[in-house]
């Protein structure tokens, strides 16, 4: 019997959900049959508490390291993981997110792991111009990167810094439809849930509180509407550090009682077939991963055109709108609140068939076991 393939996949902090069906992490452990692959998962900070889920894969590694040590030379989180990576002795090492990717980047030129992939979630980590020139001297052959959508790819290959067509793909986040489905509840139920009207027409939103969400710039546009649609009232799923700037913009536009923010909410995704119209006001996105899963829910969708959404809004059949441009998502709010809810349904539907016939998870999974298996074919051909 042949030997498994060994990986390893690092990622920066722990956070394993109960519930696989966006963790990208874990999906692509899902994608590596254990009779062909020996799994572990590393994580550099953080662990779980007990009766925390942990990864599906067949080991975890917890290293624990505190933030002190992961900034400037970081030289015995460097040395602990190099002494960890030469005693497994891994044929292949998937980095998620900068940091893990530049710590490999310089450690494999003493490990030589035959194939290291590095994962970019969205922009702008290669700007600094010291991290292009320490990627153009440490990319080599050994080397693959993933742009999490065909944007996030192109961010890569216009940093002009070792990423080019040859080891640079675009593998599209997806996320498992079936498990969306099965966690959500009934329009009914979630509102129930969430606490909201169960006769409103609801425009609703999900992310972190985070000036780049482009949340300010809903409330602006739903505010133009308000008197027009006196049944219609937003809600947004998250918490951070703008919500008191938020909640003093509801006051300020008059909103009160017509505006929800609920916080964090678990398993978010659940509650999604609450709404009747699905938003993302994004100013910046490296897929906009929110944006699936309000399509997952049967949702027509509005969006900011930014690089990574854009195929995905037009693909959904969904409105697309300049990012803080608050008449323009005004205009698009009006276009699907005056429809009827047959009309807004079949919208939703139009977009639910787009995310199923491109975002489907086990085409995500093949495609990242074809990367690993010709990358590796090419690596033993070259020896």
């Amino acid at each position: 019997m042949p030997r498994r393939i060994k990986v390893l996949q690092l990622q920066p902090d722990y956070n394993v959900k109960a519930h696989d069906f966006a963790d990208l992490a874990e999906q692509i452990v899902k994608a590596l049959p254990g009779e062909r692959y020996e799994v572990v998962a590393a994580f550099l900070r953080g662990k779980p508490q007990p009766g925390e889920p942990v990864s599906r894969a067949a080991r975890s590694v917890y290293f624990e390291f505190a933030d002190k040590q992961l900034k400037g030379l970081r030289l015995r989180a460097m040395w602990q993981l190099y002494q960890f990576c030469r005693a497994e002795q891994f044929d292949v090492v998937i980095c998620n997110r900068f940091k893990p990717v530049n710590m490999m980047l310089q450690l494999n030129r003493w490990l030589k792991i035959p194939l290291c992939i590095g994962i970019s979630h969205g922009f702008g980590e290669y700007d600094r111009f010291y991290r292009r020139r320490q990627a153009r001297r440490l990319i080599d052959t050994a080397w693959r990167f993933v742009g999490v959508s065909p944007a996030v790819k192109q961010y890569l290959l216009d940093c002009a810094c070792g990423f080019t067509e040859h080891n640079t793909v675009a593998i599209t986040n997806a996320i498992d439809i079936e498990q969306a489905a099965a966690l959500q509840h009934s329009r009914e139920d979630a509102r129930r849930l969430l606490g909201l009207d169960p006769n409103a027409r609801l425009v609703g939103a999900l992310g972190r509180l985070v000036p780049v969400k482009g949340h300010t710039y809903l409330l602006q546009a739903f505010a133009k509407l308000k008197d027009i649609y006196p049944q219609a009232q937003l809600a947004i799923i998250g918490k951070g550090r703008e919500e008191s700037r938020l909640l003093a913009e509801v006051e300020r536009l008059g909103l009160g009682g017509r505006v929800h923010l609920l916080g964090f909410r678990e398993n978010a995704l659940q509650y999604v077939r609450a709404f009747d119209i699905w938003t993302m006001p994004s100013l910046a996105e490296g897929l906009g991963l929110a944006l699936l899963e309000g399509m997952s829910g049967h949702l027509p969708v509005i969006a900011s055109n930014v690089p990574a959404m854009l195929p995905l809004i037009e693909g959904a059949g969904g409105i697309a709108v300049p990012p803080a441009d608050v008449d323009a998502l005004s205009q698009a709010l009006n276009s699907y609140l005056q429809l009827s809810d047959e009309q807004l349904q079949a919208k939703g539907e139009q977009a639910y068939a787009y995310l199923c016939a491109n975002h489907d998870i086990e085409t995500f999974r093949q495609q990242y076991r074809q990367l690993i298996d010709e990358s590796l074919s090419q690596a033993s051909a070259s020896q």
